[in-house]
């Protein structure tokens, strides 16, 4: 998986790590995702929940044993948005125009 790949990704259960950001009191804060909205994660560390802005940090995110690095900018959607135009942009790739 690549960066623009995790852009259209379910992000809730990953684990991630800010490595970037305008607050520099967050950088190194790492923890499991657990929820999203438009402009913020809300990420579980240490029996705490922090909600973070998209738009100010870059997280590594760790799938499977590969680590991804993301601007948050590049995740200023709704979830549900971005996972559905992916869905949308297969299923237009899958169909053949002689089908």
């Amino acid at each position: 998986m690549n960066p623009k790949e995790l852009e259209k990704h379910e992000l809730i259960g990953l684990i991630c790590e800010v490595i970037k950001a305008k607050n520099k009191d967050i950088i190194g804060l790492r923890g499991k995702i657990i929820d999203e909205t438009k402009n913020t994660l809300k990420i579980l560390c240490k029996n705490k929940i922090k909600t973070i802005l998209k738009n100010q940090i870059t997280l590594n995110i760790k799938i499977g044993n590969k680590t991804i690095q993301i601007q948050g900018e590049k995740l200023l959607k709704r979830p549900e948005e971005r996972i559905k135009n992916e869905r949308k942009n297969k299923k237009y790739r899958n169909k053949s125009k002689y089908a």
